[in-house]
Formats: structure tokens, sequence, C-alpha cells
């Protein structure tokens, strides 16, 4: 089993949710771990803050750094990114999860919101991307096996999938284009571009803000993370230019009883998550 010990994964929006959980997956094999969002301050509710996950991942054995940044602001990106390297000597993983929603419709999608999606879901992700690329080329020529894990659906032309958010579809789908030309683009430097999306709805803070959502249909943020652990830990040379499905993914590694990650045990009726045909 690939460990990502003494590896150093700067990880977006990982004061909370998806984020968390997969800094503390990584955490657990000693990873070095950049939490790069924006909450430093307590709000009852969406709980967490960069403070209290750098707790949770040094609780679980990883050495934290805690960095408030804006991932639409090009200064605090290169700011983020230059303290990490400063701390840890580099950066070999990059995870682009922070992420911006509002399922509404075009009436419904004030332009502000609009610019939101798109400055943290596309621009964010091509912007760290780019920040983190001259690192992770570093990381490549040093045989550390570098990647770049974009948390966005598989790429599908169906016109379903768009009608009613068509402003959310863009955003989360440019994510996407970022993996399908990254992954050609950094294929020669050897690192790996993927995405990794949930076939359920995941139980998580932002969820919770949906109305109607029941977190009880849902799966854990967990089943991400160890989906991703085991993309991180792939040959970068091989493993790029994919869209996983978790499920999918942990079958294939042999893992099929997927009970754990339910948060109501026995729950066979989930939530399906967008995107997944």
């Amino acid at each position: 089993m690939s460990t990502l010990q003494g590896k150093t994964i700067f990880i977006t929006g990982a004061s909370r949710g998806i984020g968390l959980a997969i800094a503390k997956r990584a955490a657990r094999d000693g990873a070095n771990v950049v939490i790069a969002a924006k909450t430093t301050e307590t709000n009852p509710k969406l709980p967490g803050t960069i403070f209290s996950a750098a707790a949770e991942i040094e609780a679980a054995g990883g050495k934290a750094l805690p960095l408030q940044t804006d991932i639409r602001d090009e200064s605090s990106v290169s700011a983020s990114v230059a303290q990490a390297v400063q701390e840890f000597g580099g950066i070999d993983i990059l995870v682009n999860n922070a992420s911006a929603i509002s399922l509404t419709p075009t009436l419904e999608t004030p332009m502000k919101r609009f610019d939101l999606m798109f400055g943290v879901n596309v621009r964010g992700t091509y912007l760290c991307t780019q920040t983190c690329l001259p690192h992770l080329i570093k990381s490549a020529q040093s045989g550390r096996n570098p990647h770049v894990l974009n948390m966005s659906p598989p790429l599908s032309m169906k016109q379903h999938w768009f009608k009613n958010h068509v402003a959310y579809t863009m955003a989360k789908y440019g994510m996407s284009e970022c993996t399908l030309g990254h992954s050609g683009e950094f294929k020669p430097h050897g690192i790996a571009v993927n995405s990794l999306w949930p076939r359920t709805a995941i139980a998580t803070a932002a969820l919770q803000m949906i109305p109607g959502a029941d977190l009880n249909k849902c799966r854990t943020p967990e089943i991400l993370a160890d989906a991703a652990h085991l993309i991180l830990t792939s040959d970068a040379r091989n493993t790029t230019g994919n869209f996983f499905i978790d499920d999918e993914l942990l079958a294939e590694h042999g893992i099929t009883d997927l009970e754990k990650y339910s948060v109501k045990p026995g729950t066979k009726d989930f939530i399906p998550d967008f995107f997944v045909d």
C-alpha cells in the first residue's frame, strides 16, 4: 500500500467537509497539509475554521499549515503557495476542492453569484494549478509522484445536466475542463491531473444549506477521502486524465462494502449526486 508520508499537499477549502476529510486521510500517513481556506472565525451555521482543521489534521498524525487564502485573489494564492514552500520545502500534491454552488435557474442567479461560482470554481482552480505548477514540476524531477486532483464531475454534453442550473453546471464543468486540458499539458512533466466525483450526495455543511436535503440519505465525506487517497498514491505517469466516480474506483480496488460510509446505517436509497448518468 502506497503512502503519502512526508508529501506536502495543498488543499483548497480544507477547513471543513470533503477537503478536511481528504486532509485527515493524508495526515494518517504522516503528510504535510496546507489548509488554504477563508474561514478564520467560527460561524454557528458553518462549523470549522482553518485553525480547527489544523488541530484535527495534527491529531490524525500530519503536520498542518493553516493559511487564510482567497483563491479568487492572485496575490493571496501566491503568498500561500510561497509560505507552504518555505515551511515544507515544496508542494507535491494540489487538491482543488473549494467550490461555490447555486442551484438556480437563470432569472434567479444574480451576476454576483455567477461571478462567485466562476471565480472560485473555474478561476480558482486554474489559478491554484498555475501557481503550484513550478513546484509540482520540481516534485516530478525529484521523483515524488506529483498529482493535481480536481473535485469535479465527468464532462457530459447532455442538456438535462444544464437546464436547471446553467451557471453552476458551467462552473463545475470548467474545473473538469482543467482536468482534461492540464492532464495533457502536464503529462510530459510526469504530473497527474484527475477529477473525482461522488455517486451519491455527500453530507456536508454546504449540503445542509440546501432546502429539503435529507442528510440520512447521503454518504459521509470519508468515501471521497479514501477514493482520493487511492488516486494520490497511484503512479502519476500512468494515472492521469481520468474522471473517477468514488464507488467505481473503490470497487476497482476490491472495496465493495460501502456501508461504513452511510450517514444512516442500512440506507439503500441514497440521493444521487449531480452529473452522474
